[in-house]
């Protein structure tokens, strides 16, 4: 059997739903394509998915290019334009069971298929399937609590991509989680679009931190438990509460704060404000001094004047942040933001340099206050693992993939302890 080659752009819950697709296109014997997973967080991501399209289809010659994600959902005439690709399937179809039973019947004739594009209203789906996969690697496993978001930031796709907010019912999330307990997973993600809006749709309106809390008691066996990237202006009492008392939730928060100037946070219709920001990180280390804080931050929003800027480039010591993910302002078609005046991209690119360079301040500062502490570290593979607080460790000899091993620091090699 031929077996389907696929390429994952863009977020963790892309890389997640690649694996669900595997399993899905293996159960309808699904042969001779090459299914690509685009991204589209900015117009970066969706040049790079074509140039990926391209090159996938220079190395597989004959092959049918399926294109699928974010990008296919929010521009299906883009890639259905193009020679390499045979179909392109929405966000939602290429989660469906009869998608791929759909594409094996009809591959590898695609070329000759009239209707290239599969792509409905996202804004009309109003549930998330819990679809079980068996996780990445040996170590750590990704599992989708929930998709979409109700938000409409000013600069965001996303939510044309993804849809709405769905929350995976608490009980589907803990039966997965103790299947992947079951199968020797040490450490568990919970991932999704808007992770905080978890629960508004479900009876009863559960938040995520009680979703936390069931998953800890009821799976009394999984080590550590890690939710990725959070709207702080909404994590609840129960959340706090398991920062405050729970050692097995890790202590490393991803925060979307996107801007530290209040007049550029109101233009990107978000939800909170400077104050806010450094309120909750102050308050979460004191609940947890261990806590430390990875955060989005874009660079050269329109309007975004050298003092608003600046007000960004304080936030990394105001909230303590350490690991930075810096975006350079990309004007997405359809938003408001791409109407408002827009910066230079020089001006942008060397706004975004200067926070990533006050971000590897950051990180090294943390790295250097890690020497002679003990940590307790994931093995993801034979000389590399993560401690609690996700910074990776190099180690000098092989040791077993997945477990957890206590270790004294003993040095910085780059941006990784070393063990």
């Amino acid at each position: 059997m031929n077996a389907p080659v696929f390429a994952t752009l863009g977020c963790r819950l892309n890389a997640y739903e690649t694996e669900a697709m595997k399993e899905l296109a293996a159960a309808a014997g699904v042969e001779g394509a090459v299914v690509v997973n685009t991204c589209a967080v900015t117009a970066e991501a969706v040049r790079k998915a074509k140039q990926e399209i391209r090159r996938l289809s220079r190395e597989n010659p004959g092959a049918q290019i399926i294109v699928t994600g974010c990008a296919a959902q929010t521009e299906p005439e883009t890639f259905a334009a193009m020679p390499e690709v045979a179909k392109v399937v929405g966000n939602h179809e290429k989660m469906q069971p009869e998608t791929w039973a759909g594409l094996a019947a009809k591959v590898p004739d695609l070329i000759g298929v009239t209707e290239k594009i599969q792509v409905d209203d996202i804004m009309s789906v109003r549930e998330t399937a819990g679809h079980l996969i068996d996780g990445f690697g040996r170590h750590r496993a990704y599992v989708q609590v929930q998709n979409g978001c109700d938000h409409r930031c000013t600069f965001c796709i996303i939510p044309f991509g993804r849809g709405n907010s769905r929350s995976v019912p608490a009980g589907v999330v803990v039966e997965q989680i103790k299947r992947l307990v079951d199968k020797g997973f040490n450490e568990v993600v919970l991932t999704g679009v808007d992770l905080t809006s978890w629960g508004a749709d479900l009876p009863a309106q559960p938040r995520l931190g009680d979703l936390v809390m069931r998953i800890l008691r009821l799976v009394p066996d999984l080590a550590r438990l890690r939710i990725s990237s959070i709207d702080s202006i909404e994590v609840d009492d129960a959340l706090m509460g398991a920062i405050a008392t729970e050692p097995r939730l890790m202590p490393h928060l991803h925060l979307s704060l996107q801007a530290g100037d209040d007049m550029i946070l109101k233009r990107m219709k978000r939800r909170h404000l400077r104050e806010d920001a450094i309120r909750f990180c102050e308050e979460a280390r004191r609940l947890r001094p261990e806590m430390i804080f990875g955060a989005d931050i874009i660079a050269g929003f329109p309007t975004e004047t050298e003092e608003m800027f600046f007000n960004s480039l304080k936030l990394i010591d105001d909230c303590g942040l350490t690991f930075l993910h810096v975006f350079p302002f990309s004007a997405r078609k359809g938003t408001p933001a791409a109407r408002m005046p827009q910066l230079h991209g020089p001006l942008i690119k060397e706004r975004a340099a200067r926070l990533r360079t006050a971000g590897d301040a950051a990180l090294a500062r943390h790295l250097s206050a890690q020497v002679g502490k003990r940590h307790l570290v994931l093995m993801e593979g034979a000389r590399l693992g993560r401690t609690e607080q996700f910074t990776e460790v190099d180690f000098a000899t092989d040791q077993a993939e997945g477990q957890i091993i206590e270790v004294a620091i003993s040095g910085i090699s780059g941006a990784r302890l070393q063990a």
